[in-house]
């Protein structure tokens, strides 16, 4: 028979795996990464995975059952939430570990950017002196509802799909600097890629919002 210490230990780790065994298939860590950003409703989550609502719905009844997500209907839809910021925490950090421990996170980056022509991210220090400076131009090109969840100081909110609409808004005789929800999201690299065929000298952030917070710096909420 198990002692009863031998019965604690194994009672924690069965506890502790369930959140493993919740983060282990990749649709679920990227909507995570989605619901980093802000609440979202399931069509909205299905529409940026890829997945059918019904298939998005099981994966979130997943992440609700380990504690990670909660859940609130509203009219029609249900809207989904991280449970705590912790979990955009523990999110980052996975993410962190891995950029330093799979040679393959960067390989698998690299390829994606090497075909697109000086798409370089720019050193968060130097945008940072550059904003406070107002040197340049901030765009957020994630959709309004993320920006006003949290977003850069003096960024502007400009959605990658409304871009073009107001290309005549922006400044020529400024550099413009996009964002989005991090360096493995590529709305800033579309975003860039659009403005500099219009003419306009644009670079990309690659750190988003979490990355933003993790270095302690003072994020903005609302319009």
């Amino acid at each position: 028979m198990k002692s009863p210490n031998r019965r604690f230990k194994d009672a924690i780790y069965e506890q502790f795996s369930r959140i493993g065994k919740a983060v282990s298939s990749p649709k679920r860590l990227e909507l995570l990464d989605l619901l980093c950003q802000g609440e979202k409703t399931v069509e909205t989550l299905s529409q940026e995975t890829g997945l059918t609502v019904a298939n998005t719905s099981q994966h979130l009844q997943t992440l609700r059952a380990a504690r990670l997500v909660e859940a609130e209907k509203e009219g029609l839809y249900v809207k989904y939430r991280l449970a705590d910021q912790m979990v955009c925490e523990f999110f980052r950090s996975m993410r962190v570990l891995a950029e330093n421990r799979l040679a393959e996170v960067e390989m698998i980056k690299r390829r994606f950017l090497e075909v697109r022509e000086d798409m370089e991210p720019v050193n968060r220090n130097n945008l940072l002196k550059r904003v406070i400076d107002a040197a340049v131009t901030v765009l957020d090109v994630r959709p309004v509802e993320e920006y006003r969840a949290g977003h850069i100081p003096g960024a502007l909110s400009v959605p990658l799909g409304q871009l073009k609409k107001l290309l005549s808004k922006l400044p020529r005789d400024q550099e413009i600097v996009a964002y989005c929800r991090g360096p493995y999201c590529v709305l800033a690299v579309e975003a860039v890629e659009m403005l500099r065929k219009q003419g306009f000298k644009a670079i990309r952030l690659e750190d988003g919002i979490q990355d933003w917070r993790a270095m302690g710096l003072t994020l903005e909420v609302g319009d």
